[in-house]
């Protein structure tokens, strides 16, 4: 469906309005607002983003280890070796990862699912890449695997299905507190409250 603006239908500015409204609580609206505001006020910066998603598109890729986002075959985290090894935080995404390493008290390296189950949506083990956590966790060197999938009801269906998969690994399997609130996401919760869940996870 093509927005309609002033200057007719899906032209150049309706394809920026349509490319604006994917990202994630941009409706029709804010989408036009934004692309009036590039292309009047920001001509440069709207150079800028372009280069900077087109970098981003073409040199970013997953973290041949960990799966989170990095210009390198292995991230600077999975490489570190002040990082913990024994522990290993489940994450779903780069953010929530981002979010963990903020609170500055967590030590070893992340696995990052990007994703969650949601039978509804047809997402299985395979799609959030399960297989390949178990992968990581037979390869030898974690004690621990922290579960810090988000507070949702798919979160919790997957946190369920990562413990259901490492009861027999011989991996003592944690899952962050209650502190974080339920059917909360972890990019969205304080660093404080993320911070106390990881120190009195069980």
């Amino acid at each position: 469906m093509s927005v309609a603006h002033p200057g007719g239908s899906a032209d150049a500015l309706g394809r920026l309005i349509e490319a604006l409204r994917l990202l994630p609580g941009v409706g029709v609206k804010s989408a036009q607002r934004m692309a009036y505001h590039l292309l009047q006020h920001e001509r440069d910066a709207a150079l800028r983003l372009a280069q900077a998603l087109d970098d981003a598109v073409h040199q970013v890729r997953h973290c041949e280890r960990c799966h989170t986002f990095t210009e390198q075959p292995v991230c600077s985290t999975c490489l570190d070796p002040l990082r913990d090894a024994r522990q290993l935080c489940v994450v779903e995404t780069p953010a929530d990862q981002a979010a963990v390493e903020r609170t500055g008290s967590y030590k070893g390296l992340y696995f990052v699912l990007m994703g969650r189950l949601s039978p509804l949506d047809g997402i299985g083990v395979h799609d959030i890449g399960l297989p390949a956590l178990l992968q990581r966790v037979t390869e030898g060197g974690v004690q621990e695997v922290i579960v810090a999938t988000n507070f949702t009801a798919e979160g919790e269906v997957t946190a369920h299905a990562i413990s259901q998969a490492l009861q027999r690994s011989g991996v003592k399997v944690t899952r962050l507190a209650r502190g974080v609130p339920i059917g909360s996401e972890l990019e969205y919760v304080d660093l404080g409250t993320i911070a106390h869940a990881l120190s009195d996870r069980r």
